[in-house]
């Protein structure tokens, strides 16, 4: 047998389900997706909510305590999973206040 070098670690499911309902990230997202006026704005609101999020999460894990999604150097952070979250967070609220205006 031959040397293949590290294992590559496998991302389930599972481990994407914190990263995208991480309570900031929901909160901001969804928060600010109701009162935007313009599409174009849940754009910047998604990217918004990403960074704050992360942000938030960091410092929580920073101080060592314990955190729906972490971001930590031993712990996945699937940023591409919190900024497609976010997005559709942001999208679903200005969605949902758009139907109800009607």
């Amino acid at each position: 047998m031959r040397d293949v070098g590290p294992t590559v670690p496998v991302v389930t499911l599972w481990d994407w389900l914190p990263a995208a309902f991480d309570p900031v990230l929901i909160f901001i997202a969804v928060w600010l997706g109701w009162r935007a006026d313009q599409f174009g704005k849940v754009l910047i609101i998604g990217l918004m909510a990403f960074g704050v999020s992360v942000l938030v999460s960091w410092a929580i894990s920073s101080l060592g305590l314990p955190w729906i999604a972490p971001v930590r150097s031993d712990a996945l952070t699937l940023f591409p999973v919190r900024w497609i979250a976010a997005m559709l967070w942001a999208i679903g609220a200005y969605t949902a206040r758009r139907v109800l205006r009607r």
